[in-house]
């Protein structure tokens, strides 16, 4: 089983907002007439999705970015998998506009979601993919990441998105090693 956590703020408020770009990728993902419904489960939205004969559960924390440590944390106790087996999907301010960036482990790099996490976890030893949300163009971060592309990004993080849904896909049959060698090349974003 692998676990595919898109990390985001619940609530319309926070919809399509840069933050909650992970969001997008997994209700991309969750788009398969082959995925269930989505169910609320531990602190998350929780759906099954059956790829590559490996069941993958797309996840939707419902704690807020802050606190997405929770519900990884008990998803991860209840089907007692190490994290290496999840692959957290995020926004990243640092990124160029639609990038995408996989590592297999890694510091949380100031990012709240990640670091929440890796605090329930213990470890920086599970898989990330950061997508490029554009750099604030003052110092307000905080009302760049809760704010909304602007129309002209848009496109461009919908391209990103579904490319990032096709990554998923590749990382669930080919793990994340190949997955970085394909997808980090800047030719393929």
């Amino acid at each position: 089983m692998k676990i595919v956590v898109g990390l985001g703020n619940p609530g319309r408020r926070y919809a399509r907002t840069r933050h909650n770009v992970g969001f997008d990728v997994v209700d991309s993902l969750a788009e398969s007439p082959a995925v269930s419904g989505f169910q609320s489960r531990f602190l998350a939205e929780v759906a099954e999705w059956p790829e590559a004969s490996e069941k993958v559960l797309l996840v939707k924390p419902q704690t807020f970015m802050n606190l997405s440590g929770q519900a990884v944390r008990a998803i991860l106790d209840f089907y007692q998998l190490p994290p290496e087996e999840i692959l957290v999907v995020c926004d990243d301010i640092n990124l160029p506009l639609g990038k995408l960036r996989f590592r297999a482990r890694g510091t949380h790099g100031g990012h709240n979601g990640l670091r929440d996490i890796q605090s329930h976890l213990g470890t920086t030893e599970f898989s990330r993919l950061r997508i490029g949300v554009g750099t604030a163009d003052n110092d307000e971060t905080i009302d760049h990441v809760l704010g909304r592309f602007r129309p002209v990004e848009q496109a461009v993080i919908d391209d990103a998105v579904q490319l990032a849904a096709q990554a998923i896909a590749f990382w669930v049959k080919h793990g994340i090693e190949k997955t970085m060698n394909e997808y980090n090349n800047p030719t393929t974003t």
